[in-house]
C-alpha cells in the first residue's frame, strides 16, 4: 500500500512538474517583451497593425501600422538604424504625428532611473543609457526578426 501511494505521488509530482519545467526551458526573448509591452496595443500581438487602439489612428487602412512589412517598404532590406532611431525619438514619424507616440527611449531611460534608486547601487556601475539601448535594440532586433519573407 505505501508503494503505491509513493508512486502515485511521484506520478502526480511529474503531471504537475512537466509543464513547468518545459515552460522553465523557453528562452526569454526581451524583445519580444518590450514589443508586447509597448508595441502590440496598436500594432497588433503579430504586428500587422490590428491592434485594438489602431481604430483610434489617422493612418488606419494605409498599411503603415503592419510592422512586418518594414523591410519590404524599405527595398527588402531592414533599416535597423532607422526603425532604432523611431524607437529612441531621434527620427521623427509622420504617421506617428508629433513625438506624442511615446518616444520609447525617453521612456526606457525614466523607467531605468526609477528601477535603479537603489542607494547601493547608484554607487556602483548603474548606466542609464546601457537600460535604454539595451531594450531599444532588443525591440529593433524582435522587429527585425517577424518581417514578412
Amino acid at each position: 500500500m505505501k508503494r503505491t501511494t509513493t508512486l502515485a505521488a511521484l506520478a502526480g509530482a511529474a503531471l504537475i512538474l512537466t509543464p513547468l519545467l518545459a515552460a522553465a526551458q523557453q528562452p526569454f526573448d526581451l524583445g519580444k517583451r518590450e514589443y508586447e509591452s509597448n508595441c502590440a496595443v496598436c500594432h497588433g500581438a503579430t504586428g500587422k497593425g490590428d491592434g485594438p487602439y489602431m481604430k483610434f489612428m489617422a493612418y488606419k487602412g494605409t498599411g503603415l501600422g503592419d510592422l512586418t512589412l518594414i523591410a519590404k517598404r524599405s527595398g527588402g532590406g531592414f533599416p535597423f538604424q532607422r526603425v532604432y532611431e523611431t524607437i529612441d525619438g531621434t527620427q521623427e514619424l509622420d504617421a506617428h504625428g508629433p513625438r506624442s507616440m511615446p518616444i520609447w527611449g525617453s521612456d526606457y531611460a525614466h523607467q531605468a532611473r526609477d528601477a535603479y534608486r537603489d542607494e547601493n547601487y547608484m554607487r556602483g556601475r548603474f548606466d542609464p543609457e546601457l537600460y535604454t539601448r539595451t531594450r531599444i535594440l532588443a525591440l529593433t532586433d524582435y522587429l527585425n526578426r517577424i518581417q514578412a519573407k
